[in-house]
């Protein structure tokens, strides 16, 4: 049911996706576009490479903080149109705000439409709309970081894991969300092409967690 309370909240979570954090803080504390260095995106990887941990941590928990909320608008929309919390008609409301703040972040109204990948923002939707599965992508992401050092092969390797989670793990009957977690994915792949490229030709830039970054 299409209602003024939905509409608005998928407006809403557009704008909310749409904040800009790696740009607004390159640009507010330390007088740089992020978009013009690294590897020219506007997300928390860039962010790190560029301006170092301390910028990086606050655009990485802002990103997630942008999805996960977006996706809780949910609950304000009304039962009467989203149905019971635990049915997957309210699960179908919370995955569209998501999608929808995860586009705002790929194509921020802000910022020129010149977004980050949304891997972050992604993350805090999985985490709204299912935790065991959430944290599953997380030890997978940080097990490959520790391991490789590369932030890109760690994003899609929880990409993978979602949908995998989702299925053979977590056991999840509603279909939209199984196919959601799919969708991921692709996407996670879709906006990595060109880390893929430089992971083959064995120049994707490393990240060392516990060794202080130089810009």
């Amino acid at each position: 049911m299409i209602s003024i309370f939905s509409i608005s909240a998928l407006i809403l979570a557009y704008l909310c996706g749409s904040i800009p954090t790696a740009v607004w803080i390159g640009q507010a504390f330390y007088g740089i576009d992020v978009r013009e260095y690294g590897s020219g995106n506007a997300g928390a990887t860039n962010t790190f490479r560029v301006l170092g941990k301390k910028a990086g941590m606050a655009v990485m928990t802002i990103d997630i903080a942008k999805g996960y909320t977006a996706t809780k608008l949910a609950y304000f929309i009304g039962l009467s149109v989203t149905g019971p919390h635990n049915s997957s008609q309210f699960v179908n409301y919370e995955l569209a705000l998501g999608v929808t703040a995860v586009m705002g972040h790929l194509f921020p109204i802000f910022a020129g439409f010149r977004g980050g990948k949304g891997v972050a923002t992604l993350f805090g939707m999985i985490l709204a709309v299912n935790l065991p599965a959430a944290m599953l992508c997380v030890l997978v992401f940080v097990v490959i970081l520790l391991v490789t050092k590369y932030v890109s092969l760690s994003s899609i390797c929880a990409g993978f894991t979602f949908p995998l989670g989702i299925v053979f793990v977590l056991h999840s009957t509603i279909k939209s969300e199984v196919l959601y977690s799919m969708c991921v994915c692709i996407l996670i792949l879709v906006t990595h092409q060109k880390n893929l490229e430089r992971l083959l030709k064995g120049k994707e830039s490393k990240v060392y967690l516990f060794k202080r970054n130089q810009r």
